[in-house]
């Protein structure tokens, strides 16, 4: 006995549906991190070396191969110091 193909239309319209979220999020992503791929196993280092690419280049996955480090740069510590004890 045959299916009528009126009855697969939900089935194509869930699975275009699923199609069109992954593609959304895989471009989504890939805009939020310069136009690279996603990093996966992030360690401690890597998560420092990040956030220093952002503070010189403005982007989390920028990089920059200028020897001298922009201006301001000296002061842009990320380290937050104790408050000393009196």
């Amino acid at each position: 006995m045959a299916v009528p193909f009126e009855a697969l239309i939900p089935y194509g319209i869930i699975l275009a549906m699923f199609g069109a979220t992954g593609a959304g999020l895989s471009k989504f992503r890939n805009w939020q991190n310069g136009g690279k791929r996603a990093r996966r196993s992030l360690d401690q280092w890597d998560r420092q070396m990040m956030d220093r690419d952002r503070r010189l280049t403005g982007f989390l996955r920028g990089q920059s191969d200028a020897p001298l480090a922009p201006a301001g740069f000296e002061v842009n510590n990320p380290w937050r110091v104790e408050k000393r004890f009196t």
